[in-house]
């Protein structure tokens, strides 16, 4: 039962001592050295214990605190750092009142209209969340309050100068983002002249060629042999965060796939995942085969029936959230690795452990596989070899060890 109560929080006002006195589920109430009161949440993630605030007292009132808390204690107990997650938010929402602010012709309002305009063609919402978030984090700063005819040159060298040696791959994805901003400004007779965000034959004569300057980077993958151990580690942690990294790997699906999948997609009488196009990267439909290890994993789930999703978030209608396996490989101490080199972990393993065909082993992976034309001609999905290769992999990782 919770430890408090309107009359005990007024005794403890009245007392004024400095301390936390324990609501109960890590829900405290504080009074400050000054004698002002708030509410503090506390959890433990990662094996380490964070303190989360709550809000003032009496703004927050007992029942608002514990609402605030539990909700608090669901993103926890699923992976996700309640304190990480709420900065994001605030950050989003100062966005968002910039945003709202700001003259209907400016650069930051010509960005919103463009987004808006073309996300219908792309092919996920997370794609039109990259383009927010990088153009306000380098490009509102120094362009946001401008007119499009305004922005000149110098304002895209003071914008990617900083950031073309050390983050070469977003800066040029900045810089091609502006780029079509302006022209699209142009096409409504916003602007005149050269858009001084063009690469070729402007900023490629102030500007190192990217490929010259960014180092390429793969993502951090497990070797093959050390896979099997630590599959038999986090089959042993408690958390849908742990389930849905065990599914990921057993797939070698990317990690949106995994997060987004719905019981609807899975057919346990056939052992296939059918994943629609729209979630998937090259836009096709993409079939998964279930090995017995896999449906032993999904008939053991719980199934919620206020959700559509096999990985349900803490928030109603939403699915796990996208750092909840990043935050739990790094509780575990493999914070060097990626839940998305593991897809290159199961490449690795299939050339150097298996006789199957390149083929079978990149339609598993969901790459597009040669030319148009050839592409034309291949009606098939492999799925019958595809079943074979999964059920090698989900044999091998399975094992206990590996010498």
């Amino acid at each position: 039962m919770p430890a408090l109560n309107a009359k005990q929080i007024e005794k403890l006002l009245r007392l004024g001592k400095p301390g936390l006195t324990n609501d109960g589920q890590g829900l405290y109430f504080k009074i400050s050295k000054a004698g002002s009161a708030s509410w503090i949440y506390r959890f433990k993630l990662d094996g380490r214990t964070r303190d989360m605030g709550l809000g003032k007292y009496p703004d927050i009132s007992l029942a608002q605190a514990r609402e605030k808390a539990t909700d608090s204690r669901r993103k926890a107990q699923s992976g996700i750092d309640p304190i990480s997650e709420r900065q994001l938010e605030e950050q989003q929402a100062k966005a968002n009142r910039l945003e709202a602010e700001a003259p209907s012709l400016d650069f930051r309002r010509q960005c919103k209209e463009y987004i808006a305009t073309h996300k219908a063609s792309w092919k996920s919402a997370k794609h039109a969340q990259q383009w927010t978030n990088t153009l306000s984090t380098y490009a509102y700063p120094v362009i946001g309050n401008l007119h499009p005819k305004d922005i000149h040159t110098a304002h895209l060298m003071s914008i990617l100068t900083p950031i073309w040696g050390s983050k070469t791959e977003t800066a040029n994805r900045v810089r091609n983002r502006i780029e079509l901003v302006l022209d699209a400004a142009k096409a409504q007779g916003l602007r005149e002249g050269e858009n001084p965000a063009r690469w070729r034959g402007h900023l490629d004569k102030l500007l190192p060629k990217p490929s010259k300057v960014a180092k390429v980077k793969h993502h951090a993958a497990m070797p093959w042999k050390e896979l099997p151990n630590f599959m038999k580690l986090i089959s042993q942690k408690q958390g849908a965060s742990f389930r849905a990294m065990e599914m990921t790997i057993m797939t070698a699906c990317r990690t949106s796939e995994v997060l987004n999948a719905k019981w609807e997609e899975i057919d346990l009488a056939t052992n296939t995942w059918t994943i629609p196009p729209e979630r998937m990267k090259a836009g096709g439909e993409h079939r998964v085969p279930i090995s017995k290890q896999l449906r032993g994993l999904l008939e053991a789930l719980p199934r919620l029936s206020a959700s559509p999703y096999v990985f349900p978030g803490a928030r109603a209608g939403r699915p796990l959230s996208n750092m909840s396996m990043m935050m739990a490989l790094r509780g575990l101490g493999f914070e060097h690795l990626t839940m998305h080199g593991f897809r290159s972990t199961f490449r690795d393993w299939a050339a150097e452990c298996t006789n199957h065909s390149r083929d079978v082993c990149e339609q598993a992976l969901a790459h597009s596989l040669g030319s148009q034309v050839e592409a034309a001609y291949r009606r098939g999905d492999l799925f019958s070899k595809r079943a074979i290769l999964m059920q090698d992999w989900a044999n091998y990782i399975e094992a206990s060890s590996v010498q």
